[in-house]
């Protein structure tokens, strides 16, 4: 998901903030550990290679079974068709091929040449069959030096087998890389206790997820782990299961209704970021093949107007506008009605930041909300209230404000690319349940997407899944 790589990306102040401060609390009490996934399979495998595997890689081939006893030669033997009476000729030379390498050692006749091995053959002979002594003659030369040499063969290769097999753990098998199985790692772990469980809420507590909020989360997380040890990827791993539980049944897209023209009223402080975000949602609506309209309800802000034009451009939705300094209510039943006409399927409205702790810029907001329903009882379908990530627990207060006032429906969340705090967004979930319809992580208009609780939790701790 590439937004959500973005989201990764620049929510880097909050996550690196989290992963600092889980590395420090680890290692505070933490001890080294060797963790290999692939131990027990890297260390199984050279045990049992040094005699079962041996073992059926040598009796396999025929010369293979076993280099040096006598047994390896009177099983060569008979495949070259020596007869038995040979064998016991050759039991002396068993006793010297362990001791020479080359063949010039054994004093017996096979060093010079080949040839004179044939020769005691035929005196013992009378049994075996006398004809194959012309056949070994020709073959004697090259099966006295194989067979010597195929007994010697496995015994250094049996030693290679062996050796390599404490060196295994440095290069892991096919299966071992597949796997991620290599040489063992050190990984710090600390024991779950009651001093690491309150380093863990003062840390959660400084990303702004608030106290009632963060107890409820390092308490779920820590439900039946005490005394377990723990890395730092496995706290993040459980932190992030906890906060993607809490936001997921807020994790709800703007609903879309049958009735046009749906109306969308935009609340929030001055520089929340209400005016980007309506040109954010304008071009995704229109992306969608709904009919949009974007009315400038901020008449006092100087250039706002102008501003909602320049976003209306790039959405390429057209933006209905008033004097400056006249009534936003005014404009807003207007623009109902011009919406009306057109057959529009969607009504945006903007309107003037105001601080909640104004009571009477919140009683013009109020105002509003009244002359729009004068045109339809049931609107505003939607009220969205837009919080900067920045202001921290402040925005706690703004919900409850704006809810009194203007029945908020849904949260926007922007600015979060530029915030050490993001935790926030959590806090509100779990205080006030409203639907998070959207975040945003940056100016550009693509940089507004419907708001997925796992990709944010994992994006809050900083956490890579594999």
């Amino acid at each position: 998901m590439a937004f959500f790589k973005k989201l990764k990306d620049r929510l880097f102040k909050s996550s690196s903030k989290i992963d600092q401060g889980l590395e420090a609390i680890v290692e505070e009490g933490g001890v080294e550990e060797t963790v290999s996934a692939g131990v027990s399979l890297s260390d199984a495998p050279p045990e049992q290679p040094d005699t079962p595997p041996q073992q059926e890689a040598v009796s396999a081939p025929d010369p293979e079974p076993e280099p040096v006893v006598s047994d390896t030669v009177e099983e060569i033997r008979p495949t070259d068709e020596i007869a038995a009476s040979d064998i016991a000729s050759e039991g002396q030379d068993q006793s010297t091929y362990p001791e020479p390498e080359p063949e010039p050692e054994p004093e017996p006749e096979p060093e010079p040449e080949p040839e004179p091995e044939p020769e005691p053959e035929p005196e013992p002979e009378p049994e075996p069959e006398p004809e194959p002594e012309p056949e070994p003659e020709p073959e004697p030369p090259v099966v006295p030096p194989a067979a010597i040499e195929v007994p010697r063969s496995p015994a250094p290769m049996a030693q290679d087998l062996i050796e390599p097999a404490p060196e295994t753990p440095s290069k892991p098998g096919l299966l071992g890389r597949l796997m991620g199985r290599g040489s063992p790692a050190t990984v710090v772990r600390r024991t779950l206790d009651d001093d690491m469980l309150e380093q863990l809420e003062e840390l959660l507590i400084s990303s702004d997820m608030g106290v009632d909020t963060a107890l409820r989360v390092v308490a779920n997380m820590a439900e039946g782990r005490i005394g377990r040890k723990l890395s730092v990827q496995e706290i993040k791993e459980l932190l992030s299961g906890e906060i993607a539980r809490i936001m997921e049944p807020v994790a709800k897209p703007l609903p879309l209704y049958p009735r046009t023209p749906q109306v969308v009223l935009v609340v929030g402080v001055n520089g929340s970021g209400k005016t980007t975000t309506i040109g954010k949602l304008a071009s995704q609506f229109r992306a969608a093949g709904k009919k949009v309209v974007i009315a400038a309800g901020d008449t006092f802000r100087a250039a706002a107007v102008e501003q909602l034009q320049v976003w209306g451009d790039r959405a390429g939705v057209p933006v209905l506008t008033a004097p400056e300094g006249s009534d936003p209510a005014s404009l807003a039943f207007e623009a109902m009605t011009q919406a009306q006409a057109e057959g529009a399927d969607l009504l945006l409205i903007d309107t003037a930041g105001r601080l909640q702790n104004r009571t009477d810029l919140m009683e013009e907001l109020a105002k509003i909300v009244r002359v729009i329903r004068k045109k339809d009882e049931t609107a505003p379908h939607n009220t969205l209230l837009v919080l900067d990530a920045t202001t921290g627990q402040n925005a706690l207060n703004q919900v409850k404000v704006f809810s009194d006032i203007s029945d908020v429906s849904g949260l926007v969340m922007t600015k979060l690319d530029g915030t050490a705090k993001g935790g926030v967004l959590v806090a509100l979930a779990d205080k006030f349940g409203l639907p998070i319809h959207a975040i945003g992580v940056g100016e550009q208009i693509d940089d507004l997407d419907a708001f997925d609780p796992e990709d944010f939790a994992d994006a809050l701790m900083g956490l890579e899944r594999r």
